[in-house]
């Protein structure tokens, strides 16, 4: 039985959000592959391909990679080359003056394929293309930082893929037997829809809080380049051009974003930036003030995006304009190591999509939040200032979630230090998802300075997860989050026994606002509804010492390294 005297915090504001650190860009060596051609190892989209909108997101390449074979010994190596190896040696050493051949070569020179025909043919690794590939896959080992001193702390601000793919309705007034009916009108995705989203975030208050990027997913382009090979805005969606919605963006103290594929296509068919564009399609973009680039992955293959997303880094730099970087590699090759290199990740991307796409249902952001804090011991020292992990979009304001289950979505992306990047109707938006999104001091938890990512400390039986971050002024946040389906559930716990150290302490519930004082062995008992959360913001007397930390579904204690975020 729970004493009367017992404190009881239920399941929303205060605090600003601390600003966003200073812009120091860097410039790095333009790219090297603006005159190469790319290996053809990659087949086009089916019409039916192009229609599917989400099966379609991470779908691999039915070609064969060719793949770098490890480091060999260089006149081992050589001796076993072919004619067209060796013709391929001298356009490296004119590609690489400064380097040496003999990093990598590759295990195959040929690759096969199904031609139109049905036949299987064999297809010869072109001389120029083995060129590139020995060249980037050297600078790959060489130091690729980023620099460009952007998103120190995650992204925040509005994008349209979850919501509204490559479409969006608009609701058209008819006479029908003397009433008036309102008809949902199907049309594409057009620079109106990111107009009437940019003026929601300047004029409802998104912006003051952080919500600040607007950002175009896929399918805004032209089917075909230009004259001069530059990707060009579709003239009928976009008849201003990307650099008129820019300025629109900049006039309001906002940032546009925009999507492109390493790919021979995007995701949904349009024109790809294989990696003979790259340098061409980052110049395009900065040209354009483009603020943000994410760069997605399909009909490329492992050896194309081991290049290609280092190679894209470099470009965006080289083109002196700060442009944040989004990759989608790790996303396409599992999400974890060996495959994933969350080091090389942190230095040339800003931030990554680890997982897939997130759907407009609770199962899916459940199976994003198991992914992520199942792994949580490799992800979360990957992230920092700079570097996120990016469980993509907050589907908060649409039609799958419930309240409860949107307050949840909200605070373990908050513990998760990950980008807030909404994807809703801004126009028609409730006031109690608004309110959500618009908590401050669940964004100040977000946007804590110090860019540590959370973790799950304790799953109960019960079905109760305690989930912790550390934040700057040794302070922290607390999330207990219900997987129940039946009923609010009353947990009963202390500070002392998530391993707080002796003193006392503020507790601030983030969605109700209640506070209370607590001494680290004052029990607490918190009422946590179905699929909800109870979130504290707590102010400590001192620098945590150790955390409880969750390994083989047992609760062990180890020393906590705040610096690396990381149990020892």
């Amino acid at each position: 039985m729970i004493p009367s005297n017992t404190p009881v915090m239920t399941a929303p504001n205060a605090t600003d959000a601390p600003d966003m650190a200073p812009i120091n860009h860097g410039r790095v060596t333009p790219a090297l592959l603006s005159s190469f051609s790319t290996m053809a190892l990659r087949r086009k989209p089916s019409p039916r391909e192009r229609s599917a909108d989400v099966n379609m997101r991470h779908a691999a390449t039915t070609a064969t990679p060719v793949e770098p074979a490890r480091p060999a010994a260089r006149v081992a190596a050589f001796s076993r080359v072919t004619s067209s190896v060796r013709e391929g040696l001298t356009a490296y050493e004119a590609a690489c003056p400064n380097t040496k051949p003999a990093a990598v070569l590759p295990r195959r020179v040929f690759a096969t394929r199904k031609a139109p025909t049905g036949k299987i043919q064999r297809q010869t690794t072109s001389r120029m293309h083995f060129a590139v590939l020995i060249c980037a896959s050297v600078a790959t080992m060489t130091a690729l930082a980023l620099d460009n001193g952007l998103m120190r702390t995650p992204p925040m601000g509005w994008l349209a893929w979850e919501r509204f793919r490559y479409s969006f309705n608009v609701y058209k007034s008819y006479m029908l037997f003397g009433s008036v009916v309102n008809i949902a009108v199907l049309l594409p995705s057009s620079e109106n829809l990111f107009i009437d989203m940019a003026d929601r975030l300047y004029e409802d208050g998104w912006k003051e809080l952080g919500y600040v990027y607007v950002n175009i997913d896929d399918c805004w382009s032209s089917m075909n380049r230009d004259k001069d090979g530059r990707l060009q805005a579709d003239p009928k969606r976009f008849p201003g051009g990307i650099p008129k919605l820019a300025r629109y963006m900049h006039d309001r103290g906002l940032k546009l974003g925009i999507y492109g594929d390493m790919g021979t296509h995007t995701c949904g068919g349009y024109p790809g930036t294989t990696l003979d564009k790259i340098e061409i399609d980052a110049q395009t973009f900065a040209d354009w003030e483009v603020d943000m680039f994410k760069f997605d992955g399909c009909y490329s293959n492992a050896v194309d995006q081991e290049l290609g997303y280092p190679l894209m880094s470099k470009a965006l730099n080289a083109t002196g304009r700060p442009i944040g970087y989004s990759c989608s590699w790790p996303a396409y090759q599992g999400g974890l190591p060996p495959k994933v290199n969350y080091t090389q990740l942190g230095q040339i991307c800003n931030l990554w999509r680890n997982y897939g796409d997130i759907q407009d249902s609770w199962s899916s952001v459940l199976n994003i939040v198991d992914w992520f804090f199942e792994n949580q011991d490799i992800l979360a020292p990957a992230a920092g200032p700079g570097r996120w992990n990016d469980p993509d979009m907050l589907i908060i304001g649409d039609f799958g979630l419930s309240m409860d289950q949107s307050r949840s979505q909200m605070a373990l992306w908050a513990i998760m230090a990950a980008p807030l990047f909404m994807s809703n109707d801004l126009r028609t938006i409730s006031s109690g998802a608004q309110s959500i999104l618009q908590n401050k001091m669940i964004i100040s938890i977000n946007q804590d300075p110090l860019g540590i990512q959370g973790r799950r400390i304790l799953k109960e039986k019960s079905g109760i997860e305690v989930f912790w971050r550390p934040l700057s002024n040794n302070a922290s946040a607390l999330v207990f989050f219900s997987r129940r389906t039946d009923m609010p559930y009353r947990y009963k716990t202390s500070l002392s026994k998530l391993n707080y150290t002796t003193g006392s302490y503020k507790a601030t519930d983030v969605y109700t606002d209640q506070t209370d004082v607590l001494k680290d062995s004052t029990e607490f008992v918190v009422s946590v509804n179905p699929t909800g959360v109870v979130m504290w913001y707590v102010s400590a007397p001192g620098k945590l010492q150790y955390h409880p930390f969750i390994r083989g579904d047992k609760l062990r204690r180890h020393a906590y390294d705040a610096e690396q975020n990381n149990f020892l």
